[in-house]
């Protein structure tokens, strides 16, 4: 019978708010497990609504800057995202198959459609824009898309490599925030 070298893993397990690593507001903690074998495999942050605020108000700084970034910008600093979860893809691919117990495959799988998503949402930066409508004889209304704020996300714990950048990637071309 073949035995398995349990996946420990060794990166961050605190808060990603306001672009800093912390712990939770009230310092709980909890183990992730792999299903497949339930070797613990890190001692994670556990959020909890103070956290969740946290989060809200750095977004909502945050948005204060990404709306004004010109869409080119965006397209590129999206793109760049992209590039990054490629450089990483593989260890991306172990962390979310030993988090989720899923077929190493899967996650390779999921990983390339998260890729897929940012970038085609990123080409969507520069083109998204109003338009001239015209209306009765020589007359005409405009629109004008603007950015609104923060958007939240519950991802849920079984899709996270492929629910998470998937979903923010519909929001940050338009320049809202994501929390």
């Amino acid at each position: 019978m073949a035995t398995h070298a349990p996946f420990k893993y060794t990166g961050p397990t605190q808060l990603l708010i306001d672009n800093k690593w912390v712990n939770s507001a009230s310092g709980k903690t909890f183990d992730t497990i792999n299903p497949a074998t339930g070797d613990v495999i890190a001692k994670i942050q556990e959020a909890d609504k103070a956290d969740v605020d946290l989060a809200v108000k750095a977004a909502r700084r945050a948005f204060q800057t990404w709306r004004n970034v010109n869409p080119g910008d965006r397209c590129r600093l999206l793109n760049r995202l992209a590039d990054l979860i490629e450089k990483h893809r593989e260890e991306l691919a172990q962390i979310e198959s030993a988090d989720n117990g899923k077929p190493i495959n899967h996650a390779r799988i999921d990983l390339h459609l998260v890729l897929e998503t940012l970038r085609y949402y990123a080409g969507w930066a520069d083109k998204l824009c109003g338009k001239t409508i015209p209306v009765n004889g020589d007359s005409f209304v405009m629109t004008l898309l603007e950015p609104v704020g923060v958007c939240g996300v519950i991802i849920p714990g079984t899709s996270r490599s492929s629910c998470g950048p998937g979903r923010s990637a519909l929001s940050l071309p338009a320049a809202t925030s994501w929390s």
